[in-house]
């Protein structure tokens, strides 16, 4: 998404959590890497299914040595509420605590912040999907790569040129070997050699306002998809897609709400190197003055479409990235929240239940103590609010538990 969503963790509820979670997970959790076998995940032979979550900020905050603890505090919670696959951001281009000073230039303490997200990821038995780069504004994205090359005198005529022009792909390019390459300073191993990151993502949420047919993006993520394979190929790698529907199945597009966003869900993701499929779902934005009743059977439509369409046509795993429900809505009470949630996690687990293509889903977002200030109305306090808590323990518990029924083919 383009702004921050915060979800903050506390409570005695989640330290009797973390007193389960040392128990739960021993130090070699993470051992093997996350597979495809069809339509499915699989962990060392045996189906995998996950809850999980966002954090974005981790490696933001990681690189202030003297606010680690706070990495610590939300990937130890979460592992406590069995929330076992994070995703989070791998850039930062420009501004405050940049990763990529300019293109080519790192700061070493921000990329051993990565380091040391990594490293507790390890520990507490999450797993990382990793984003390379941003759609919006926010730490960078498209805009500053385009920055960069304008600087240096190249005719860029706006941000979607980050799709084709030359200057900007190998910008990118060198921004993804920078990191599928990088040495962990801490477990001492390469990134694209460590089982603890599940899956590589190419980019938070592409749009391309220029070419709203898909095309154009196609074609960019046929390159760069191709590219991160010749880098590491043992890592599973998805688009970062929120699922907007384009011209290749017309009849489709009627599910989208209202618009295209120069993205195809099913021509992208039908490229070979992409492992999985990616759907992003905020109904409080995208279908909002709509009752809640309203907002939850469209909700329902778009995951049940993905799902088939990933099912039949794709025959990839399909995983919903984010989703959330803000507090800043007309008539929002924590009841409107749960009943939300809830609803979400029955159709992801039922769905799941049809041979594990729907494979799981990740909340945004998950925050520590002490950062409210980061609210955009999507916290969710767990320990204020065992109901919530309750209800995302539950659905940790009924993917993992499921996971053993559902058989590969």
């Amino acid at each position: 998404m383009s702004f921050t969503r915060t979800i903050c963790i506390s409570g005695l509820l989640l330290l009797f959590l973390t007193l389960a979670c040392e128990a739960r997970f021993p130090r070699n959790a993470n051992a093997g890497f996350i597979a495809v076998n069809g339509a499915h995940f699989e962990l060392n032979g045996s189906p995998f299914l996950f809850n999980g979550f966002n954090s974005y900020w981790l490696m933001h905050v990681a690189a202030d040595p003297t606010e680690r603890y706070k990495v610590t505090e939300v990937l130890r919670d979460a592992s406590a509420a069995g929330l076992s696959v994070c995703r989070t951001w791998a850039f930062s281009d420009g501004g405050d605590r940049a990763l990529q000073m300019s293109p080519g230039v790192y700061d070493e303490h921000v990329f051993q912040g990565l380091d040391f997200v990594i490293s507790e990821a390890k520990k507490y038995g999450v797993r990382l999907i990793l984003s390379f780069v941003n759609n919006w504004n926010d730490f960078g994205g498209k805009a500053q790569y385009v920055q960069w090359a304008r600087n240096v005198g190249a005719q860029i005529s706006g941000d979607d040129d980050f799709y084709t022009h030359p200057m900007l792909k190998d910008y990118y390019k060198n921004h993804i070997k920078k990191v599928v390459t990088r040495f962990n300073t801490i477990t001492r191993i390469a990134y694209r050699d460590d089982p603890t990151i599940m899956a590589w993502e190419l980019i938070n949420e592409p749009r391309d306002q220029a070419d709203y047919s898909g095309k154009t993006v196609n074609a960019w993520v046929q390159e760069m998809a191709s590219f991160v394979k010749s880098v590491d190929k043992k890592h599973l790698l998805e688009i970062g897609m929120e699922g907007f529907y384009g011209d290749s199945v017309p009849e489709r597009k009627q599910i989208n709400p209202g618009y295209q966003v120069g993205t195809d869900f099913i021509i992208n993701h039908l490229i070979n190197e992409i492992d999985f499929a990616t759907i992003h779902a905020y109904t409080d934005q995208w279908v909002s003055g709509q009752s809640d009743d309203a907002q939850l059977a469209w909700m329902q439509r778009w995951v049940t479409s993905h799902w088939e369409d990933a099912k039949t046509i794709l025959k990839k795993p399909l995983v919903l990235s984010e989703f959330g429900k803000s507090s800043r809505d007309q008539g929002y009470n924590l009841s409107s929240r749960d009943t939300f949630m809830s609803s979400v996690y029955r159709n992801i687990y039922n769905l799941a239940k049809e041979e594990g293509t729907m494979a799981g889903s990740l909340v945004w977002q998950l925050m520590a103590q002490g950062m409210e200030n980061y609210d955009d109305g999507y916290c969710i306090v767990l320990g204020q609010n065992p109901s919530t808590a309750g209800i995302i323990s539950g659905q940790s518990h009924a993917m993992t538990t499921l996971a053993n029924l559902v058989h590969s083919p």
